[in-house]
């Protein structure tokens, strides 16, 4: 399928497209385009003075260049721009952030060629993914240039999994390098289309993520034989909150017909907070995910250039301004951050309630011969380490601050540094999770099977066609990496 912009995208079309569909522009928004070129083109014809287009950048932004020197200005801007280092960004990453920069030249207010866009949509098409660093933005700026660098025949990009040259990727796709024209280099790695791509990839795993945790959440409580009354309906609505009564909605769900819990039932006043509290922590989580999606849609709805051309070639406008600064999604992803690194530490308690003799009730590490066994025993310390690390992770991004551009720069909001460690903290809590739900389905096995409930035994049912119940005869690392590829996958759990 290809995705279509009319006017604005929204996260989930974002993700779609890094997923692998296409994308397209309407006629209307090639139309926006196009004048939006001319506009620039007037600009320079009348010698307007004018940020990045008739000027350098940063804090050469008073020095004027002229005419004749600024095509050379768009490639000098891509080529001293490409500073990024580390790992490379996965392909979906990559694909997401083409889909959010194709999506910021679509409103109209950028100015670059008709023709520049048709090649990000070949780079989509042909399945081009440029080679970008993933460190190295104090908020854009690298990552995109990056990008722009195979536009021009430079670099490097992987065509349908073959890494060779930027300038040999082109001709792999039939295309000679692009000649950039006036102000065409600054929109090409100015905007936000760094941090909003990543954070819509990032928003597709955490709904993945969250309903799984919901789910893994369901097999844990009934092994443990929780008291189901603390999540009644009219319990959880003394405190309003719509994640806590979808999470909530969806545990009575699962665990209905439960004969586990209907033997448990009375056994405690009350459950540990790791248990109890489901609702709130998971509902919390929820709701922080919601509002993140709305901030990032939010994003998708702005014109992130700087400048913003605007009204007509008769007489055109341009207008310098911050759009490319972008504190609400920083602060957007370092929420979202700090809510799925509490959701592992949450799940990783759960697992130390399932595998500790202590407080379990069941064999200790759910071994199968405690002993010469030891189970989970280490697979709980997994858990406590990458709890860890996504704690340091979640420290705020959008407090860091900082100058660059010889003060001209003097304000940093870090929303793309914030996406990373949001992503990091995914990659943690996807394998927490994973391990709970290996240890929930082996505390399972030790409950008669036709006790459970059928909304927990179709997970069971789900890890057992993956995973064999545990006996200390493997090593355990290739269970969880089976479990949390199950969770990281497309699929979402059993109802």
């Amino acid at each position: 399928m290809t995705v279509i912009i009319e006017k604005v995208l929204q996260w989930r079309e974002i993700a779609r497209v890094a997923e692998g569909e296409d994308l397209d522009l309407s006629p209307a928004a090639w139309a926006r385009v196009e004048q939006a070129r001319e506009i620039v083109e007037a600009l320079v014809e009348n010698g307007t003075r004018a940020y990045g287009i008739t000027t350098g950048v940063g804090a050469l932004s008073d020095t004027v260049v002229d005419r004749s020197a600024q095509s050379q200005l768009s490639r000098n801007i891509v080529l001293s721009h490409a500073c990024g280092i580390g790992p490379l960004l996965e392909a979906r990453e990559v694909r997401a952030v083409i889909a959010a920069q194709i999506a910021n030249f679509a409103h109209g207010h950028s100015g670059v060629r008709p023709q520049i866009i048709r090649c990000l949509i070949r780079f989509l098409e042909a399945d081009c993914i440029p080679d970008v660093p993933s460190k190295g933005s104090a908020g854009y700026l690298t990552h995109n240039a990056h990008t722009a660098l195979v536009l021009i025949g430079e670099g490097s990009a992987r065509v349908k999994g073959v890494r060779m040259s930027g300038c040999d990727a082109l001709a792999a796709l039939g295309l000679e390098p692009l000649v950039l024209a006036a102000k065409e280099g600054l929109s090409l790695v100015n905007g936000t289309a760094c941090a909003t791509g990543l954070s819509c990839v990032a928003l597709a795993r955490a709904e993945r993520l969250l309903d799984w945790a919901d789910a893994v959440a369901a097999v844990t409580l009934e092994a443990a034989g929780c008291q189901m009354p603390a999540f009644a309906a009219e319990v959880l609505a003394l405190r309003p909150s719509a994640g806590i009564a979808k999470v909530g909605e969806g545990l009575r769900r699962r665990l209905s017909g439960s004969g586990i819990i209907a033997a448990a039932a009375g056994r405690r006043t009350q459950d540990a907070l790791s248990l109890r509290s489901v609702p709130h922590a998971h509902g919390a989580a929820w709701d922080v995910f919601v509002e993140t999606g709305r901030i990032v849609d939010q994003e998708l709805a702005s014109v992130t250039d700087n400048p913003a051309v605007a009204g007509t070639p008769g007489e055109p406008l341009v207008w310098s301004e911050a759009h490319a600064v972008a504190p609400a999604l920083g602060q957007a992803a370092d929420s979202l951050g700090v809510a799925i690194a509490q959701l592992a530490a949450i799940s990783e308690r759960r697992i130390d309630r399932l595998v500790n003799p202590l407080v379990s009730g069941l064999p200790a590490f759910l071994a199968t011969d405690a002993g010469s066994h030891s189970g989970f025993m280490i697979a709980q310390y997994t858990a406590a380490a990458l709890v860890n690390d996504s704690r340091r992770l979640a420290a705020p991004a959008a407090t860091d601050g900082g100058m660059t551009s010889g003060l001209q720069e003097d304000f940093l909001s870090h929303p793309t540094a914030a996406a990373n460690k949001l992503l990091a903290i995914l990659d943690n809590a996807e394998h927490v999770l994973a391990i709970e739900l290996m240890a929930g389905v082996q505390a399972q096995d030790f409950h008669p099977a036709a006790d459970a409930a059928d909304g927990t035994r179709t997970i069971r049912d789900l890890v057992r066609a993956r995973v064999a119940r545990y006996e200390d005869d493997r090593p355990l690392y290739l269970d969880m990496q089976a479990l949390r590829d199950l969770i990281k996958g497309e699929d979402a759990p059993p109802a």
